[in-house]
């Protein structure tokens, strides 16, 4: 390709709303252009690298059986009646009616789809395990799109979905896509991506992994153990608490006038946050009241605490619907409450400690030593407590480590959850019937490209892996009006690609410093440099990109020496 006919500016500035690294390149580089919020066109030089991701998933995917299909994006909404998801799915599933009235919407996962289209096609054992997959295009109608290709609207991904006869098979199959993600993200270039446990969330099912993109910009919360032993989401994420116990003292209620948090009634009874229970009320998808009881100096993690009800959603009570149940705001105890109007689910920081100050249920009182096995032993005690830097961690009990990533791909094993609800069966060898057993695998190809950026760049531009680069060679021609730099750099140019080198040539005569600053945005990791300058000595620079050397090369030998460069660079993302 010459850059005289290359479509797709570069741009000096970097757009006003673009806060992340890979968003500002993408956009200053030509490699996307926004068409509307969230929404982008690709150009040229990005297509092709998401191209080359999509080329790279698809070997490691049929390398593990799977086969590739394609599904629509517009799909009728009673499929998603037949899952239950039409209803529980909030506003980001975009739902519109056809000129028939025909109730239908845009597919943001294909769960439903798959499933649909496996029951009309395998029914026996004997076909099974069987692995569908796509690339295909999603919609995901996200409130609040930011970062470029990070949070958008409208995505390119490949999901993929297995169907088994046991788990036992599903388990098998889970670690082999297990490592074909790993080799994915590898033969991507991306330079530190970690599998963590997650929150299976909307998806379902009670095992799922997160593939993480360690960067600054992420939007994960993310707790390691400093050996790695430990990795973890934020949402589901655990430490090795210890609580003490102490002889139970007497109940006892004092007045605290005006004092509601917990920082102000800690500090008027001089006591620790440690020392106090904290009250947080919410209601969840079904309208029920939930009464969750964790200690001062905690945070309830939320996903925990939905995934303990086996709830979709949950929304923050307001102050009359909390007195309703006969507990007062900011004074809460779950002492005299009726468990038939509040469902009361306590921490084990609860539990496991003593003596602590809680709400009375009366204005400008509380009550001391309240202790849980004495004054609430029939309440429901689980994990609800976010976690923290510098916990323990659970494996080795040395202090978490926070880091932020970017979620490139996900697995899950789903179980039955589709497959009993639409009626997903096999016949076994007995002739009985029994739903499939489903895991599903996802990779965002876009965000796939944005983290590399995250992680492979510098104050210039992006330095792309020879695996995913738009093109492997650059020729940056120096005065391209002189003959001698024009005809070299013409045959140069000729020869790499008769031998099936990608390269780029720049033709058009730009300043140096303009036609270096391009070629920093494209990225491209070799760069051949043509020059009035050394050709004269029959030489040629070369330079990597990311690097600040270059070498001088003999001009008889460069074509050799590149195809070598190339094919060496490439052996490394096998």
């Amino acid at each position: 390709m010459k850059m005289s006919k290359l479509v797709g500016r570069r741009i000096k500035e970097a757009p006003k709303d673009a806060k992340t690294v890979s968003h500002k390149f993408i956009i200053r580089g030509g490699y996307a252009r926004p068409v509307s919020a969230g929404i982008y066109s690709m150009l040229p030089v990005g297509f092709r690298i998401t191209q080359k991701i999509e080329k790279i998933i698809r070997e490691e995917m049929d390398a593990i059986e799977g086969q590739e299909i394609k599904m629509p994006v517009v799909l009728p909404a009673e499929l998603w009646e037949e899952s239950g998801r039409y209803k529980t799915v909030g506003p980001e599933l975009l739902r519109f009616k056809d000129r028939n009235d025909k109730r239908m919407l845009l597919g943001m996962t294909h769960e439903e789809a798959v499933v649909h289209l496996t029951r009309t096609e395998v029914n026996s054992y004997k076909q099974l395990p069987v692995m569908l997959y796509q690339i295909q295009t999603k919609y995901r109608d996200e409130a609040r799109p930011r970062a470029g290709l990070i949070r958008v609207r409208e995505f390119t991904m490949k999901d993929a979905y297995s169907f088994h006869t046991s788990q036992e098979c599903l388990d098998q199959y889970y670690e082999k896509a297990h490592k074909a993600y790993e080799n994915i993200f590898r033969r991507v270039g991306m330079k530190d991506c970690i599998s963590i446990k997650s929150n299976p969330g909307m998806m379902g099912g009670n095992v799922s992994h997160e593939f993480m993109a360690i960067a600054e910009c992420g939007e994960d919360t993310i707790f390691l153990s400093p050996d790695g032993s430990y990795k973890a989401n934020r949402e589901v994420a655990a430490a090795a608490w210890k609580y003490e116990k102490a002889p139970a003292l007497p109940l006892e209620k004092v007045h605290t006038p005006e004092k509601k948090t917990i920082e102000e009634v800690a500090t008027f009874l001089g006591m620790k946050p440690e020392n106090t229970g904290k009250a947080v009320f919410y209601i969840d998808d079904s309208d029920n009241l939930i009464f969750a009881m964790i200690r001062g100096d905690f945070e309830v993690n939320e996903s925990k605490l939905q995934n303990f009800l086996k709830v979709g959603e949950l929304k923050f009570a307001n102050d009359e619907r909390i007195r309703k149940s006969g507990a007062v705001p900011g004074f809460a105890s779950p002492l005299t409450l009726d468990p038939a109007k509040i469902r009361i689910v306590v921490d084990n920081s609860i539990a496991g400690s003593s003596n602590l100050i809680v709400g009375a249920n009366e204005a400008d009182h509380h009550f001391k030593n309240f202790n849980f096995d004495r004054d609430l032993p029939k309440a429901e005690v689980t994990d609800i407590a976010t976690a923290r830097e510098g916990d323990p961690d659970p494996v080795t009990g040395q202090p978490l480590l926070l880091k932020r990533g970017i979620e490139v791909g996900n697995i899950f094993k789903l179980g039955t959850k589709y497959s009993e609800s639409m009626n997903c069966t096999f016949i076994d060898q007995n002739g009985k019937t029994n739903p499939m057993i489903m895991g599903c695998y996802g990779i965002g190809v876009g965000r796939t490209m944005a983290s590399v950026i995250e992680q492979s760049s510098d104050d210039y531009g992006p330095i792309w892996p020879i695996s995913i680069a738009p093109y492997q060679v650059h020729i940056c021609a120096i005065t391209q009006n002189d003959p001698n730099v024009g005809q070299v750099s013409e045959r140069i140019y000729n020869e790499l690609n008769a031998r099936g080198i990608e390269v780029i040539y720049d033709d058009r005569g730009e300043k140096p410093g303009f036609m270096f600053a391009d070629a920093d945005l494209l990225g491209i990791p070799f760069r051949i440099i043509t020059s009035p300058k050394n050709l004269p000595n029959n030489m040629v620079e070369f330079k990597i990109r990311g690097q600040k050397e270059s070498t001088l090369i003999p001009l008889d030998k460069i074509v050799e020496f590149i195809t070598e460069k190339v094919k060496s660079e490439q052996e490394k993302y096998r």
